[in-house]
């Protein structure tokens, strides 16, 4: 059973949530209780309906909760969650995002006066990769009808592949089924092939990047210990590296710096991407905006949040029916604050998305002196969408045509896990 949750965890992350995880996703035992408290409500008062089987119809219910979830996380980055909170978070700048973006971090009512940094960056973080020999791809395979099998060691882990070769099966056809046999595990090495002149090899490259201390590769592949038959390494070539791992090498105001990833953390102030190397005595220059770009920023945010949401739901207008409805209900909470929001230079479309005039945004942040006056009716909006995001998450369902079967005896209701099943059940339908 373990291996079999397993399986769906990862299934579910690889395929509906590529998005990273943030803060937000994390919740306090009073939050999560909250949840529980309406999932109950929901499930006592909703009546009976036919099972959705159809797999398209699951994939979109469970993209609207994403969809919904990344909208939440939006208002939530911006301060969305705490009273008076929303649209002051800083911003950070970087003179160039060819090298280096950075965001900020830090606390958001600091008196210090927080200096620019200066970067420079030496050299990027990379992966390893071991690419076998390129054979014939329409050959027939040269290793004898068998079970074979061999050894991947990552992350301090010893990983076991087994696989078989049929009497007739060409190169082409074993290097594909280690490819998806290596990816579908999720160890932390992703599988593809190679091609060159009619001739494929299987590519292996780690997730990860850089190297620890006491580190020398961050992976290895070999079959002189494996359970099967062996000889598989030497015929495909697994056990070259083609590419070593390492760190990147780059300075902040002339002190030396490595990290094992292109992900770094400078004074605890910025999370800085490393893009590219720098070039000619030109550094790149990481520091905070202007309040008044950083308030734009912001507005622009939420409007990109938004505007996301509503084109995702709009992706289904076609093929599900009660995707409009979620569209002109997102349209009306819209529609409600059009006036006060096109003074602000955020203008409502035909099809329900928010345009920005920057030139009225940037005249508006600029003049206002009470930042709850001024952007007050953005503020409710952002509650609004706030509310109808956490509803959107609860349920998707709600937004699914289905087929009801009887209602609830009136007076007599009892909460039961029927709904929330239907939905977790997706995840789940065709591992058992």
């Amino acid at each position: 059973m373990g291996a079999v949750l397993n399986a769906v965890y990862n299934n579910y992350l690889t395929t509906y949530t590529p998005k990273p995880l943030t803060k937000y996703d994390t919740h306090k035992k009073s939050e999560l209780r909250n949840v529980y408290n309406s999932i109950v409500k929901l499930n006592k008062d909703e009546p009976w309906y036919l099972p959705t089987t159809s797999k398209d119809t699951q994939q979109y219910a469970v993209n609207l909760k994403e969809n919904a979830r990344e909208l939440r996380n939006t208002i939530a980055q911006l301060g969305g969650l705490e009273k008076d909170g929303l649209f002051r978070k800083k911003s950070a700048y970087s003179t160039d995002e060819g090298v280096a973006t950075a965001s900020y971090i830090g606390p958001e009512n600091s008196a210090m006066e927080i200096q620019d940094l200066q970067l420079d960056v030496h050299s990027l973080a990379t992966s390893q990769e071991n690419l076998g020999l390129f054979l014939p791809g329409n050959s027939r395979a040269a290793l004898s009808p068998d079970t074979y099998s061999f050894d991947v060691n990552i992350n301090d882990m010893n990983y076991e592949f087994q696989f078989s070769v049929g009497e007739n099966e060409t190169n082409l056809e074993v290097q594909e089924r280690l490819v998806r046999l290596i990816n579908s595990s999720d160890i932390g090495l992703r599988a593809s092939l190679a091609e060159s002149e009619g001739r494929t090899s299987l590519r292996l490259t780690s997730e990860a990047t850089g190297l620890a201390p006491d580190k020398e590769q961050i992976f290895t592949v070999s079959d002189d210990h494996t359970s099967k038959t062996h000889g598989a390494v030497e015929y495909l070539g697994l056990d070259y590296t083609s590419r070593e791992a390492s760190n990147a090498s780059f300075s902040v105001n002339g002190e030396e710096l490595t990290s094992s990833t292109n992900h770094v953390t400078l004074n605890q102030l910025f999370d800085v991407h490393l893009t590219g190397i720098s070039s000619g005595a030109q550094s790149a220059k990481i520091g905070l905006k202007t309040d008044v770009e950083s308030l734009t920023d912001n507005v622009s945010h939420l409007v990109g949040g938004y505007n996301d949401f509503i084109r995702a739901a709009s992706n289904y207008l076609e093929s599900q029916s009660r995707s409009r409805q979620l569209v002109q209900e997102m349209k009306g909470i819209a529609s409600v604050y059009g006036s006060s929001l096109e003074t602000m230079g955020l203008n409502l479309e035909e099809d329900g998305t928010l345009a920005i005039d920057q030139d009225t945004l940037r005249q508006t942040a600029t003049e206002t002196r009470d930042l709850n006056e001024t952007f007050g009716s953005l503020k409710t909006f952002s509650s609004m969408l706030l509310r109808k995001s956490d509803q959107v998450s609860l349920n998707p369902m709600d937004y699914v045509e289905k087929v009801m079967v009887a209602y609830k005896n009136p007076g007599h209701n009892y909460p039961n896990p029927y709904i929330t099943s239907a939905y977790s059940g997706m995840m789940f339908d065709g591992y058992f």
